[in-house]
């Protein structure tokens, strides 16, 4: 498995077991707030500590699509990026609650590269872990991106 170093590729410059590391990224209780005025969900255990933990939880637990979306901006901000056209969809677990004040960083390994009909085009499919500050793995999946050739 090799680590990408910065810069932009396309379908031919990467093998599978290449993978890029996103920079961190601590949620805050104003992404909560602003994701939830965004879409309307303002499920108790999103909105204050004290909902969350009658339910359970330390803290404010952070939307699982917010942190998804967050993961998505990460991917796009690394050094080492794919030079992609679009992505084609997410399968996606949710592994533990994302609290409040948690650091988050992600993975992306190519686990898979397919061509398409258009010869300046492939996709990737992209394995994602998505870890907190402890080390511990809160979010997984794959993307499937199309990328230039």
């Amino acid at each position: 498995m090799t680590l990408l170093a910065p810069g932009h590729r396309g379908f031919d410059e990467v093998a599978l077991g290449d993978r890029v590391e996103t920079e961190a990224l601590t949620v805050t209780p104003q992404m909560i707030d602003a994701f939830a005025d965004l879409t309307g969900d303002r499920f108790e255990i999103h909105m204050t500590d004290q909902a969350a933990q009658r339910h359970g939880f330390a803290a404010r637990v952070a939307h699982g699509l917010l942190v998804l979306s967050l993961v998505d901006g990460l991917k796009n901000q690394t050094q080492a990026q794919f030079r992609a056209v679009a992505s084609l969809g997410w399968e996606w677990r949710f592994c533990q609650p994302v609290l409040s004040g948690d650091t988050l960083r992600a993975v992306l390994t190519v686990v898979e590269k397919r061509t398409t009909r258009r010869p300046d085009r492939g996709i990737l499919r992209l394995q994602v872990q998505v870890t907190n500050h402890a080390g511990i793995a809160v979010q997984e999946g794959h993307n499937l991106l199309m990328v230039y050739r």
